[in-house]
């Protein structure tokens, strides 16, 4: 290894940079992106008892929250019953913009390394073939091989280099990138049952409630219509 960065001179020292960084990021989102701390098995049930129940305090809110991001989404939810739809709705698509966001933490990051580094092994290739032809000129032709090698193993070094790092960069940023978005829509779909289940029954319980206290059956838009043409007459 030290053999390899000696021949690709200074220009080794940010590839090597780029590679650490790389692998830092990958572990990092490993970790970040675990199933188990994105979407927990049994929360969205637990959310989806907790608001058919009707007795939810904020300690209960809470505990849906806390150690995931669809958590965090859920509990937006939660915490907007009795509101109207549309703001329940706006509730949780900004806590859902939240938690993509943190997903998305090091892709940046990590899409930026796969990019770079091709192109400072291109710079490295572009330098090495520089001082071929420096050395070259120098001999006035082509001169001693061995002062040419060790420009050519420059440019072979650093390209070589800079494509192992890219590669496998941009195989985990398109991997990590599907993983986001297959949360995404899994975090949107449990979202949208909580709206289901908290809102529909809140919008039917006025009426009912209002047919109850006056003893009589409410009469639906065309009935009302009907009797008033009819006291007119």
């Amino acid at each position: 290894m030290d053999t390899f960065v000696q021949a690709g001179g200074w220009l080794m020292i940010p590839l090597v940079l780029s590679s650490l960084v790389a692998i830092a990021v990958i572990m990092a989102l490993f970790i970040n992106l675990k199933k188990s701390k994105v979407l927990p098995e049994g929360l969205a049930e637990k959310a989806q008892k907790l608001a058919r129940s009707g007795k939810m305090t904020p300690a209960h809110i809470q505990q849906v929250r806390d150690g995931s991001l669809l958590g965090s989404v859920l509990a937006a939810g939660l915490e907007t019953v009795g509101q109207p739809r549309h703001l329940m709705k706006e509730s949780i698509e900004e806590s859902g913009r939240h938690a993509i966001h943190k997903m998305d933490k090091y892709m940046t990051t990590l899409g930026t390394v796969a990019a770079i580094a091709p192109l400072l092994g291109l710079l490295g290739t572009v330098v090495g073939m520089i001082v071929v032809f420096n050395k070259m000129l120098q001999a006035g032709g082509v001169g001693n091989p061995a002062d040419l090698a060790g420009g050519i193993s420059q440019a072979l070094v650093t390209t070589a280099f800079g494509i192992s790092i890219a590669v496998p960069a941009l195989i985990f940023h398109r991997y990590f990138r599907g993983k986001i978005n297959d949360y995404a829509v899994d975090m949107e779909k449990e979202a949208v049952k909580i709206l289901e289940i908290v809102n529909v029954p809140a919008a039917k319980a006025p009426a009912r409630r209002q047919t109850e206290a006056s003893g009589q059956p409410t009469r639906r838009p065309m009935q009302q219509a009907k009797a008033t043409a009819g006291g007119l007459a």
